[in-house]
């Protein structure tokens, strides 16, 4: 499997060579674990298709050996062997459909777990040039769009081919001459078939885009809704969103022009079809060269041969979307994260907390550094402190610790061992980490302080609730733990949010503490609780701590301060006051009101 870069996502715009019958392929890949049932309902298509063309194959023997003869008794057989045939053809076609549909919908249902589980494990990068309203189009919409080709479209697809091949074989039984004036038209039909086939492909990618477009667009300004509306930027908003909305209806209306035009074509060749054999076939009628009912037999075959014709184009349809939509679902499979673990990796039940950063440079983007040659160790059960301007770097080095991002130069380890040689659930599993943007799920506290990990006991999360001091507003709601949390927890102040996100770090009781900026949006009393349950809670954990506020760090043991991605200054509080660096600079600037 092809190994893809990551890729700007308006890249995604040029996606779209020839690559049917590979792409085809692939999709078929996820029919195997149901390929009995999809033979199954392969066999059953056939049947369908052998009794639609039987009954005008009937048609000759009713009108020329019974009607014409006046066999009464034989006409009754006739007609009961028809009913009973327009009996079984709708039984088998009604259990066709529903395990077609099943078949379509199990397909689907594994496809759209791989997908998920494969967007779950890519690293951050790719989320960073990804906008999420295009990766949720593809695990929703586009993955909808397959369901039709394995519900309704490939088997089908098949039963529309079959009865056109029965077809053939009974007009070509009845009389040659007149099934081959029959299939004089298919030049034109083919050519017909062709032009719609490569007008319809191009039109439904666009469309796929399109929709992928409306999608992030939509995410992104509802997800930033109160910025939109506190800039006023509303009717800006609406009208860009209808640029991306009108390009869309005017694609979907370009793909309806070719469907309108197609399938009148198709009748119109049909009819053509139909003139030529009433024409060559009437006068062999007048002759005696067929039979009257010959000629009505071949009138019904070429009516139910074009039928077939016009679902294949409908089939075709189904098919152009999918392959739109199955590119872009294979390019974002075939997107491998940067981030892998070992083959062989590093086991160990325990882990001390020691960190060393050696050397390390590391560049979101190339050339552009955000740290530079960082070197520098903690120590099992330290308290440090990370310090500097915005940009300096100091959420980096979490970012890296976590192996969200692999360095550039240099190695990180833990306790003595590359993190590169540790699986990457075992590393951060003993790391805990509460950001200053904290991010709630919708459901209870309790589910966002466990994550669903049903270790942590209820004993537990009270504990972890009480350590950071908001067993006051827990007890205050009604439904106490299981309270309701809305979607990104928007009835929660930003202070409670980040004490909910505080107990969930403490309720994993790891090793590494990480506090990222985690007090800067409490009120004093708040960050004063916290700054109580820290000082007990650092025990015997190595702790990381990233803060503005300088007063929070000043038990820290040791203080790294951070300039343009390079360490300037190490020390205690106390120390880096008393050398007059940058420490103390950045000292003065926050209090200067108060020296």
């Amino acid at each position: 499997m092809v190994k893809r870069k990551y890729k700007k996502f308006q890249e995604e715009e040029v996606l779209g060579k020839q690559v049917d019958y590979i792409l085809l392929r692939r999709l078929l890949s996820f029919a195997k674990p149901y390929i009995f049932f999809i033979i199954l309902a392969t066999v059953l298509t056939i049947l369908i298709s052998a009794l639609s063309a039987i009954r005008p194959r009937l048609t000759p023997i009713a009108i020329d050996d019974k009607v014409a003869k006046g066999d009464i008794p034989g006409l009754n057989i006739i007609i009961v062997i028809l009913l009973g045939t327009l009996i079984i053809q709708a039984l088998i076609q009604y259990f066709n459909a529903y395990l077609t549909s099943w078949i379509g919908q199990k397909i689907v249902y594994d496809l759209r777990k791989k997908l998920y589980s494969h967007i779950i494990h890519l690293n951050l990068k790719y989320f960073d040039n990804t906008p999420i309203g295009r990766i949720v189009t593809r695990v929703t919409n586009d993955i909808d769009v397959l369901y039709e080709v394995f519900s309704s479209g490939l088997v089908t697809a098949l039963g529309d081919i079959f009865t056109i091949v029965w077809i053939l074989y009974f007009m070509f039984s009845l009389d040659t001459t007149l099934a081959l004036i029959t299939m004089s038209v298919l030049p034109l039909l083919v050519y017909a078939t062709a032009v719609f086939r490569k007008k319809a492909r191009d039109s439904y990618r666009k469309i796929r885009i399109l929709v992928a477009k409306m999608n992030a667009y939509i995410q992104e300004h509802i997800t930033g809704i109160s910025v939109v509306q506190l800039f006023v930027k509303e009717k800006d908003t609406i009208e860009e969103f209808s640029k991306i909305n009108r390009a869309h209806t005017e694609q979907n209306k370009r793909g309806i022009r070719y469907y309108a035009v197609f399938f009148p074509v198709v009748e119109f060749i049909g009819a053509m079809s139909v003139a030529l054999v009433i024409w060559y076939g009437g006068g062999q009628v007048v002759q005696n060269n067929i039979s009257v009912g010959v000629l009505i037999s071949f009138i019904q075959f070429i009516e139910m041969f074009f039928r077939p014709i016009r679902d294949l184009a409908e089939k075709y349809n189904i098919l152009q979307t999918a392959m739109a939509s199955s590119e872009r679902i294979f390019e974002l499979l075939d997107t491998k994260s940067d981030i892998i673990d070992p083959k062989h990796p590093v086991k160990y039940e325990s882990i001390k907390g020691e960190i060393e950063f050696k050397n390390v440079s590391f560049a979101y983007n190339e050339e552009e550094y955000v740290l530079k040659n960082v070197s520098f160790k903690i120590n099992a059960g330290e308290r440090v402190a990370f310090v500097g301007a915005t940009g300096a770097g100091k959420s980096t080095i979490i970012n890296l610790l976590c192996r969200f991002y692999d360095v550039n130069q240099g190695e990180i380890t833990l306790d003595g061992i590359n993190i590169k040689n540790l699986k990457q659930e075992d590393l951060r599993k003993n790391i805990a980490v509460v950001l200053q943007d904290v991010f709630l799920f919708s459901g209870d506290i309790r589910y966002n302080i466990n994550l669903g990990n049903d270790k942590i006991t209820n004993e537990k999360i009270h504990e972890a609730i009480s350590n950071v001091g908001l067993k006051k507003f827990i007890n205050s709601l009604p439904d106490n733990i299981y309270h309701r949390v809305s979607e990104r927890g928007a009835t929660l102040s930003t202070g409670q949010k980040q004490l909910i996100s505080f107990a969930r770090a403490l309720a994993y009781s790891p090793k590494i503490l990480i506090l990222d900026e985690a007090t800067s949006s409490v009120d004093t009393e708040t960050e004063l609780l916290i700054q109580e349950a820290i000082k007990k809670l650092i025990e015997d954990r190595t702790s990381i701590i990233i803060a503005h506020r300088l007063s929070t760090i000043q038990c820290c043991d040791k203080i790294i301060v951070l300039h343009k991605g390079q360490i300037r200054e190490i020390g205690t509080h106390q120390e880096l006051l008393e050398k007059g660096g940058l420490y103390y600079k950045l000292y003065q600037l926050q209090y200067k009101n108060q020296i």
